[in-house]
């Protein structure tokens, strides 16, 4: 099993981003833990980068979704007075509102930012993320399903008829899925309605 990626590599990636300017920087989250990513979207942030949900330019049926963070009128100013005060924090040293190590994990007074992050990210994974990643499943699988029956098989009623079974069983798995990740939406999306948090900004989907 490989090591669980940490976040100072992933951080100086979004400094060089940064410092060549870029206006947004657009990454997978590398991480098993959405948590995790929130954190990071915490440092972008105090860096000058805040989370923009989704990114407009990839597929939302991706395996794996690409999201945006949205570079801030200050993020100069942002990241200047953020390495001033922590100088070796993308090396090793300590990050901003974060305890030290090497799964650094937020200090009290971050951790209600990193929270609402989470929500954040939370909301537009169980959003169009997945629901389209679910309606092209639906579809691929089945059809993957009796298009090998009919290849192995032919066109005989009981192979076709074990296939339609695997076919509605599957259907049924990603009803259920739907149904929780619906639920999942709605206790986030309660989070930050409750925090005075419009997410998606502007009623946009990331």
């Amino acid at each position: 099993m490989s090591p669980r990626p940490q976040l100072r590599p992933q951080l100086r990636a979004l400094l060089k981003a940064g410092e060549q300017g870029a206006e947004t920087y657009a990454t997978v989250n590398p991480w098993s833990s959405r948590y995790t990513f929130a954190v990071f979207a915490y440092l972008a942030e105090q860096y000058g980068y805040r989370y923009a949900g989704l990114s407009a330019r990839h597929s939302v049926s991706r395996a794996h979704p690409v999201f945006a963070f949205s570079r801030l009128p200050d993020a100069v100013e942002r990241a200047t007075r953020t390495r001033a005060r922590y100088p070796d924090g993308p090396l090793g040293g300590p990050l901003p509102g974060l305890t030290g190590g090497r799964r650094p994990v937020p200090l009290p007074e971050a951790r209600r930012e990193v929270e609402m992050l989470h929500a954040r990210i939370m909301v537009d994974l169980y959003g169009t993320s997945r629901r389209g990643r679910i309606r092209m499943l639906a579809v691929a699988v089945p059809v993957g399903v009796f298009a090998a029956t009919a290849v192995n098989s032919g066109l005989r009623p009981a192979p076709l008829a074990v296939a339609g079974g695997i076919a509605v069983v599957w259907w049924l798995y990603l009803w259920l899925a739907s149904a929780v990740m619906r639920r999942g939406r709605l206790k986030y999306s309660s989070m930050l309605e409750q925090a005075g948090v419009e997410w998606p900004a502007g009623g946009r989907q990331g």
